[in-house]
């Protein structure tokens, strides 16, 4: 690692701290709007960056390309179809949420159901954060640095040791950075480490197809096409990561949890100074999202060609591009880059769960006559404990089999499904009782788990025994049985978002609320809606449905 690396690596570290530092310095971060809000002044393109970089961190880098490196084309399903989500929720969740003058989502449940419900939802949240975001976060981050810079043989250290090691540097940083900063503090950051992710992203693909092509971009573009024809299919097969079918279900509720009721990501628009802010924020990261795939999936199957499909661990992909096809002056800078994105996902995480705990769960369960000063403090807390937690559990997630984003999908089908049953129902009826949304968020749970940890493998072991006892032995033959013995995870989580909603619906009818809710509108902020966000939300949407009908 030369000097210039690391004195380019240093200096834009400490320039987006500095920054972040004069632009917050005014902001009172001991009251609750102003640590966990922001005190509800960011602007659209604040906004639009940190919900960028809260998303576009290194697991999303460095698991999706590594999807790409082993599939192709079709994992960027997971990009695109993003940015739809994010223009319903702009268009349609946002003014019922803004308008109401909401924290975090829980506050909105507990409006619409009650308090026990809301603490449910809670902690449904924060075991998500706890034992499947931030962990991915710490171990992504953490792989990308260990395999840019070749860090064990630097080190002379075995592999585990120094993902170890990343794990604690990057935590115990990102710990103190989101529970002494505030969300402002976040955002700022976030905004800067966005524009600098987005140009070192860029250039890892330029550079890639440069060396491919000889020099010329566009040869290398024309080779890599040629000779790679099968990366290119976005008709996913049936034993696929993505078979074509479930971006009609599990794929597009994935999407609509995580950017219409996930905490972490609304947060960010919650501390918007209008409504009008909130929802051109989101537009404008829902079009830089249906351009995204070019820095989490191109450089994946570049990888694949420059490597002849030869690498240990299919995450390894993205970050092997990087080392080999970066010049060295660029290093240090695309380093703090991913440094700052993997910094930002982790403490704007971390700053979420110190909003839902301070906000939800400690003035209910332990202190009800808490100050504000005393429930940000018992956030900050929680956070801390929280990071310790993620720091112990990321190095593990080396053995997850399936790599590392398809761990995150799965894992988090078993909370993301009733968590959006529970929002949606509740956005859409008034007549639910609260005692619906408390059973579906239990047993919603439950059957996920049994359904991924006990009746998927039976169904598919069993079935691949019984070809192989008739004489099929077929690898390809073999996986397609396998994948057809039982239904793929992202439809399961369609049939359990429809199960979990009409088990709410039935409740409704056989014991409707009395009361319902008030709705009742915030004065906080300016919540008329912006007049053009339907048109620039219908053309997002366009262009997304024409790139399936160009690559198909």
């Amino acid at each position: 690692m030369g000097a210039l690396t690391i004195i380019s690596f240093i200096g834009f570290t400490l320039f987006v701290a500095v920054v972040s530092w004069f632009a917050t310095r005014k902001t009172d971060e001991k009251s609750a709007d102003g640590y966990y809000l922001g005190g509800r002044s960011l602007g659209a393109v604040t906004i639009a960056g940190s919900l960028l970089l809260t998303n576009l961190s290194a697991e999303q880098i460095v698991g999706l390309n590594g999807q790409a490196f082993s599939e192709g084309l079709m994992v960027m399903a997971w990009e695109t179809l993003a940015a739809i989500a994010m223009v319903f929720t702009a268009i349609y969740l946002l003014p019922k949420y803004m308008t109401k003058g909401i924290t975090t989502i829980p506050e909105f449940v507990e409006k619409r159901f009650d308090s026990q419900t809301k603490a449910l939802l809670s902690v449904l949240f924060l075991f998500a954060y706890a034992l499947v975001l931030l962990p991915t976060i710490l171990y992504s981050g953490s792989l990308a640095f260990s395999t840019m810079f070749d860090l064990p043989e630097l080190l002379q250290m075995d592999s585990w040791t120094v993902i170890w090691m990343c794990v604690l540097a990057i935590g115990s940083i990102g710990m103190f950075y989101a529970i002494f900063g505030g969300l402002k503090a976040v955002a700022v950051s976030d905004l800067i480490n966005a524009i600098g992710l987005l140009i070192g992203g860029l250039l890892i693909p330029i550079f890639g197809l440069s060396l491919i092509g000889d020099g010329s971009i566009g040869d290398g573009l024309s080779i890599l096409w040629n000779e790679n024809p099968e990366k290119f299919k976005l008709k996913g097969e049936v034993d696929s990561s993505i078979p074509f079918g479930t971006i009609f279900t599990g794929m597009m509720l994935a999407q609509i949890y995580y950017w219409g009721t996930n905490q972490s990501i609304l947060q960010r628009v919650f501390g918007a100074k209008s409504l009008k802010e909130g929802q051109k924020g989101m537009l404008l990261a829902a079009f830089v999202k249906f351009v995204i795939p070019i820095v989490v999936v191109l450089p994946g199957i570049i990888a694949w060609h420059v490597f002849q499909g030869d690498l240990e661990n299919p995450d390894q992909a993205y970050p092997a591009l990087v080392a080999k096809v970066l010049p060295g002056v660029f290093t240090g800078f695309f380093a703090a880059v991913l440094f700052g994105a993997v910094l930002s996902s982790f403490n704007s995480l971390l700053n979420s769960s110190a909003t839902l705990f301070g906000f939800d769960l400690y003035q209910m369960l332990f202190k009800k006559d808490a100050t504000e000063k005393q429930t940000v403090k018992a956030g900050k807390t929680f956070g801390f404990f929280l990071g310790i937690v993620s720091m112990v559990i990321a190095p593990f997630i080396i053995y997850a089999p399936d790599g590392l984003f398809s761990y995150i999908q799965q894992s988090l089908g078993s909370l993301s499904v009733p968590i959006l049953a529970v929002v949606i129902t509740g956005v859409l009826t008034k007549k639910v009782p609260a005692i619906g949304a408390k059973v579906v968020m239990v047993v919603g749970v439950l059957l996920y788990l049994l359904s991924l940890l006990v009746l998927e493998p039976h169904f598919r072991e069993t079935a691949v025994e019984t070809a192989m006892a008739s004489g099929i032995t077929d690898g390809k033959d073999l996986s397609i049985i396998k994948a057809n013995a039982y239904p793929h995870y992202l439809h399961v989580m369609g049939i359990l978002f429809v199960f979990n909603v009409a088990v709410m619906l039935v409740f409704g009818a056989l014991n409707p609320k009395s009361t319902t809710a008030v709705e009742e509108s915030t004065n906080a902020i300016d919540i008329t809606p912006w007049k053009y966000a339907f048109v620039i939300g219908a053309i997002i949407s366009v262009l997304v449905v024409s790139t399936y009908f160009i690559f198909t």
